[in-house]
């Protein structure tokens, strides 16, 4: 066997093999010719994959799921991955089909590229996650100008992101107690950013970056127009209300009909979607309700690998 064969078969083993994830939630859903451009740049590297594009018109937001792989140096520090690059074109793509002076939805948002996710996946490490939510960060910070904060894994004292969204105003909404519309923040940021200026652009926000183990995102229909309400079955719900351990939620608006109950399950595999729902339905039941089953914004991390494995397979076949 030659060299050049040695050599791909490390590379094909390395592709499949140590996987990073990336998900990044930007403020824009209705804008079809904004989205392409973002896509665009997206696929600019066939190394990089798309896995899931989620997107929600109430809440004016979508969600990219991105996936590729990262390569060590000879001491076993990671030196590149192919996300890195897409990250900073996506992030380029959104800044410049995108003002977050004209935006306007129901999800509570600080930036045009409002959260950067980095997740290991299959035998990546979360050292590997933090190392490329870092340098997107400074790429971010430096090369657009906006005020960039880690979370997690990435910020240097393991910051969680709802304590940065909490001193940031991120849960204040703007416009009629419901929406988050235009840039209502003072230019100065009120915490100093780990990287960029101290100084917020009104047309492009701030970005915010981390890296955690797998974060599951679920949502829960509630049959009700009732925004209170579901805002006090979200906080009973809650880890932080006295709910369910690990578990982070708002009630949004969400439509003509509904709220909803958005939840950010920190540890999925110990306090799951199921135990989610039924703590809802039994909470809307005392409020006389009906609950509709909720769902998953991404696929599960099983999922996405084997996505990922067919995607390449069929690009180097």
């Amino acid at each position: 066997m030659d060299s050049n064969s040695d050599c791909n078969d490390k590379k094909k083993s390395v592709m499949q093999s140590m996987l990073l994830c990336c998900k990044l939630h930007i403020s824009e859903s209705r804008n079809r010719e904004a989205l392409e451009l973002i896509e665009r740049a997206a696929k600019l590297d066939p190394e990089t994959a798309i896995i899931n594009i989620f997107s929600d018109c109430y809440y004016n937001r979508v969600n990219y799921t991105l996936v590729s792989y990262v390569i060590h140096d000879s001491t076993g520090c990671p030196i590149y991955s192919p996300l890195h690059q897409t990250v900073v074109a996506i992030v380029g793509a959104a800044y410049d089909a995108i003002n977050l002076e004209q935006h306007s939805g129901a999800h509570p948002r600080l930036g045009v590229v409002d959260d950067i996710f980095i997740y290991p996946l299959a035998r990546a490490s979360l050292d590997e996650a933090a190392w490329l939510a870092k340098k997107v960060a400074a790429d971010i910070g430096n090369r657009f100008q906006v005020p960039v904060y880690l979370y997690a894994a990435a910020h240097p004292m393991g910051k969680a992101l709802d304590t940065i969204r909490r001193e940031l105003g991120y849960y204040r909404s703007n416009s009629r107690g419901i929406q988050w519309a235009g840039w209502a923040q003072p230019e100065q940021v009120p915490v100093k950013p780990d990287e960029g200026p101290d100084v917020v652009s009104q047309s492009r926000g701030i970005v915010m970056i981390g890296a955690h183990q797998w974060i599951a995102m679920y949502n829960i229909p509630i049959m009700s127009t009732d925004l209170s309400v579901a805002r006090r079955i979200a906080q009973r719900v809650s880890a932080r209300g006295g709910g369910l351990p690990t578990v982070q939620t708002l009630g949004l608006f969400h439509g003509g009909d509904t709220t909803e109950i958005a939840c950010i399950l920190l540890e999925p595999n110990q306090i799951g979607a199921d135990r989610v729902q039924n703590h809802v339905e039994t909470l809307a039941s005392q409020e006389n309700l009906d609950v509709q089953k909720g769902y998953f914004t991404d696929l599960s991390p099983e999922m996405i690998i084997e996505r990922y494995r067919k995607l390449i397979s069929n690009s180097t076949n």
